[in-house]
Order: structure tokens, then sequence, then C-alpha cells
């Protein structure tokens, strides 16, 4: 496996801060990496330097991308004779929520899904939760004001700012009952290959549950826990643009090398 990450804007021979560390350990930890260009990649040009050859398994691990962006990707790899772990289905599997909630329904917080134009208001009419997360297909609302809807009216303005602020509204609208969780529980697994992984070494037995239901070599579930004490799933996500959050840089390598149990 070759693992593939953005450089730094101004100096193409060293990773992207952000990935900096990671890139370091993955050189360490003995596997191949490359570095390319996101900056020429997004202008439609892909290089990555040193060169893919010898129809190796690519893993990226960079900036988030749209599924159409991640296809390209995908396709430019392809050229080198190469070929991505995952696959531009199973990309947008983990990446957008719709393409995963019906397989986990019952783990995470109940959702309606509709388009940007709708009326909101009327979507979840006779609901009657006691407040109302709001996000597009991806991502919520992560300013001061947060991604909570007080009241059925004010969907549509967490909406515009979800616009306002990352530009446009990915996919279309969630509007998820909110639920009373306890601060500060949020923990994220990684699914490699079917098998569940923690950053203590285990995984409850819900991570385990998701992974035999999602069909994509790498993700990342975010769990966290009710004010019942019970898990609730909150997020899948592609491995590949998932950050680690509180992962140790060398738990994480040694789990992409299949030596973390």
């Amino acid at each position: 496996m070759q693992l593939l990450f953005p450089c730094d804007p101004l100096n193409r021979r060293v990773a992207d801060e952000a990935y900096a560390e990671e890139f370091d350990a993955a050189c360490a930890a003995g596997f191949a990496c490359s570095l390319f260009s996101f900056e020429d990649f997004e202008a439609g040009q892909f290089k990555a330097q040193p060169g893919l050859a010898g129809a190796v398994n690519v893993l990226y691990r960079g900036w988030m991308l749209t599924p159409d962006s991640y296809a390209r990707l995908h396709d430019a790899i392809a050229e080198h004779g190469c070929a991505m772990a995952t696959s531009p289905t199973q990309y947008r599997h983990c990446h957008y929520l719709p393409e995963w909630y019906p397989l986990c329904e019952e783990f995470t917080p109940e959702t309606v899904i509709v388009a940007r134009n709708a009326d909101f208001a009327a979507a979840v009419d006779g609901r009657n939760w006691p407040a109302y997360f709001v996000k597009d297909y991806v991502k919520s609302l992560t300013t001061q004001r947060g991604s909570v809807a007080a009241t059925p009216q004010e969907i549509a303005d967490v909406v515009g700012l979800i616009e306002t602020y990352r530009g446009a509204v990915e996919g279309g609208v969630c509007i998820r009952k909110f639920e009373q969780l306890q601060a500060d529980s949020e923990e994220r697994y990684f699914v490699l290959h079917g098998q569940a992984h923690g950053r203590d070494g285990s995984a409850p037995e819900l991570v385990h549950e998701i992974a035999r239901r999602i069909e994509s070599p790498f993700f990342s579930v975010d769990v966290v826990a009710s004010s019942r004490g019970e898990l609730r799933l909150i997020e899948l996500g592609d491995g590949q643009v998932s950050d680690r959050k509180q992962w140790p840089v060398g738990r994480f390598m040694a789990m992409l090398d299949g030596t973390q149990g």
C-alpha cells in the first residue's frame, strides 16, 4: 500500500503542515509515501512525487473531497496503472449521510432529508422534536451559533448560515432530531477492511455492528453517549479524509500496518 498526501503549497518537497506529522510517521513506519499538489489537482492536473508505478494500492490521506472530485482523483491514479482502495461509490456511501443512514437508522438520531429549496417547517410538521439539528449531507454549522434550531421556523436560518460560511449546501439538507448527549463523550473509531479499531485498541459492539453493515474498506465512525448512557452513532465518514482526532499517530499507523489488534 502506498500513501498519498497533499504537499505544502509553497514547498512541494514536504507534506502540507496539517499532514506533516502523519507523513513523517508513515515514512518512519516503512510505508511508501507520495506527495501531490492539491491546488494543481483542483486546477485539473495531477502529478505525484515520487511517481506512482507498479500497480500499487493507493490510500489517500488529505483534504475532504466532493464525490465528483474524489472520482477524478480515482481516475487520475488509475491512469498511472494504480488503484485506490476505496471506489468512488464507496467514498460517497460513507461521505453522504443519506447513503449510510438507512443502514444504521436505529443507532442514530431520526433524520428527515430534503432538498435545499424545501419547506423545512413543513418537512418536520407533526414530529414535535425537542429541537432540530441541521446539516447538509456532510457537515454542520461549526460557528458559535451552532447547528441547532429551537423551532421549525429557525431551520431555514441555520441552512442559510451553512451556505454563507461554507459557500454552498452540499447535496441537500438533513434535519435531525435533537438528542441529549453527554458532553465530551464523543469518540472516533476507524473500520479497516471490516475490522473495527479504537485508539485504545478496542471498539464497542455498536461499532462492530456498523462495520458489518457498511461496505467500504476504510471509514470512520463517530460515537457519543446519550444522557441515559446509551451509545449513539453521530457520523460516518470516509477514512481517507477523516482526521485522527485523539488518535496518537503511532497507533494510527499501526492500524494501517495491520499490527494493532
